[in-house]
């Protein structure tokens, strides 16, 4: 049963009175999004870093923000602490709970609310699997660019916890360039819209860029507004080996600062690296015995573009031995 934000405050103090901690969180959401069974619980004892685990006390599952707010005023009423998680996908423990704590998953969470192509801008709720958002906003010819290797399986709401970036952050930015508008829950249930949908504000405080990369710390998100821009028509990888790690290097210098070219992507990688790939994929990747490897990707507004960057590219790595 769902408990609307108003009557909330008032049953609180009479459900702590008289009922469990389990009661009082299914009392708001309903039985089946309330895990106490350690074998339940445990998955949400951890994020993709193995040696990091804690046993949460109870896990709860809200389907809205009515019931995160509802949900949050219990806790803090009882003093509890609450640890919000997305989907598990970081490496940094964000998402690992304190002892004794409450998981407060926001997986249910998982609708675009809006995509203002106009405007280019798109609201999501945190849960919503960062690909999906891609896929959406692609079929509108606009382009969110962040891109962290977890994008099939991270939610949007924790690249915004933890402020990812990922490859195309050399031309693009990180998370944080993106965000619009936050809708957020404080710890006491309270909630507050920070932001709105325009690409430029000088005034105030910048207070959604406070809770960017604060990895759940200072509230919870509850929706999200992210700014968009135009995708780009044309696009290329190059996997360029080199004979040893110092000429991939000197290329990415090079290719910067000499032929004042910014690829989305630009990153090097030592034959150590291709050998672990090699192995996680079972799949024997092109020049693996070289020394050095630099992965580019091009874009630009054409085809004809993208082909003249290319060549550029191209001619200065074999300059460079590659």
């Amino acid at each position: 049963m769902m408990v609307p934000a108003a009557a909330a405050g008032g049953r609180i103090e009479r459900m702590t009175a008289q009922m469990t901690l389990p009661s009082m969180l299914s009392s708001i959401c309903g039985h089946r999004y309330v895990l106490t069974d350690p074998e339940a619980t445990a998955a949400y004892g951890k994020d993709e870093y193995p040696r990091v685990f804690s046993l949460p006390r109870a896990v709860v599952l809200p389907g809205s923000t009515e019931e995160v707010m509802a949900l949050m005023r219990v806790c803090h009423e009882q003093g509890i602490p609450v640890t919000p998680r997305g989907r598990g996908t970081g490496l940094s423990g964000g998402a690992v709970p304190l002892g004794d704590s409450v998981v407060l998953s926001l997986e249910r969470m998982e609708r675009i609310l809006e995509v203002d192509v106009e405007n280019q801008m798109v609201t999501v709720e945190p849960g919503l699997i960062l690909k999906s958002l891609h896929d959406a906003v692609e079929q509108h010819g606009l382009f969110y660019p962040p891109d962290p290797a977890s994008l099939e399986s991270c939610s949007v709401g924790g690249t915004v916890a933890e402020n990812a970036g990922g490859p195309r952050g050399l031309k693009y930015g990180v998370t944080r360039h993106y965000v619009s508008a936050l809708e957020v829950v404080l710890p006491g249930g309270r909630q507050l819209r920070y932001g709105g949908k325009y690409l430029k504000n000088t005034m105030g405080y910048d207070l959604p860029h406070l809770f960017i990369g604060s990895e759940g710390t200072l509230g919870i998100f509850t929706s999200i507004t992210l700014r968009l821009i135009p995708l780009p028509p044309a696009r290329q990888d190059l996997f360029i080996p080199f004979p040893t790690l110092d000429q991939a290097s000197q290329a990415v210098t090079r290719i910067l600062n000499g032929l004042r070219v910014t690829p989305a992507v630009l990153e090097f990688m030592d034959a150590a690296s291709v050998r672990l790939v090699e192995r996680a994929t079972q799949k024997k990747l092109p020049h693996s015995g070289a020394g050095g490897h630099l992965l580019v990707q091009l874009d630009g507004s054409s085809p004809e573009v993208v082909d003249d960057l290319t060549v550029r590219v191209g001619e200065l790595c074999a300059e460079l031995g590659a």
